[in-house]
């Protein structure tokens, strides 16, 4: 994507009579487009109507969790955020339409905060993290934030968490200091790569 370690797959769909089959995601090409091995250390799935907004959600540095995000029943509008204080691309945004028969997946590193909207009633998220959940080290950033000014395709009110609504905008959550460092982040990177690689 035009984010710094962000990545959208689009995978070949074979069709024939009985329907159609995708390969949505390997281990090894994944891993060498990210530059170090991709671990899943937890899956989540999501469920929401539509207008439903979920995030924009990112988690501190440590743990830190990448996230290979698909929409498997209904469609979304997915955004990745770049939350990398120091980043190129601070506080920029990429939307990608995932449709379940489309198989089309994002990859967000660690320091990329993600969000979307369920444009069906039926939308259904499968969220692959790099790590498991740690409680208290989520990091929310208001999804209505006009400093990041989404273009959120709603077609009624927004449906949202308490806690996503009353979350804090970019520029206040980069003052408190919860958001990670570009740098922090590059050498969390590096720290992954195979020790032969590094």
């Amino acid at each position: 994507m035009s984010i710094p370690n962000a990545f959208r797959i689009v995978p070949e769909i074979h069709e024939d009579e009985r329907g159609s089959f995708m390969e949505l995601a390997r281990s090894s090409l994944l891993s060498e487009a990210i530059g170090y091995p991709f671990v899943i250390g937890q899956a989540n799935c999501s469920l929401s109507s539509r207008n439903t907004i979920r995030g924009i959600h990112g988690t501190a540095l440590p743990p830190g969790q990448a996230k290979l995000v698909t929409c498997v029943s209904g469609s979304v509008l997915d955004v990745a955020v770049d939350l990398r204080v120091g980043s190129p691309t601070f506080g920029q945004y990429e939307m990608t339409r995932q449709d379940a028969g489309t198989g089309i997946s994002v990859y967000l590193s660690d320091g990329i905060g993600h969000a979307f909207v369920a444009l069906t009633d039926d939308a259904c998220v499968n969220y692959l993290c790099s790590e498991k959940y740690v409680h208290g080290t989520m990091i929310e950033i208001n999804p209505l934030d006009p400093d990041i000014g989404i273009p959120w395709e709603l077609d009624g009110p927004p449906v949202m968490s308490d806690k996503d609504g009353a979350a804090p905008g970019l520029a206040a959550a980069a003052d408190a200091g919860i958001l990670p460092g570009y740098e922090e982040c590059l050498e969390h990177y590096a720290s992954l790569r195979p020790a032969a690689a590094a």
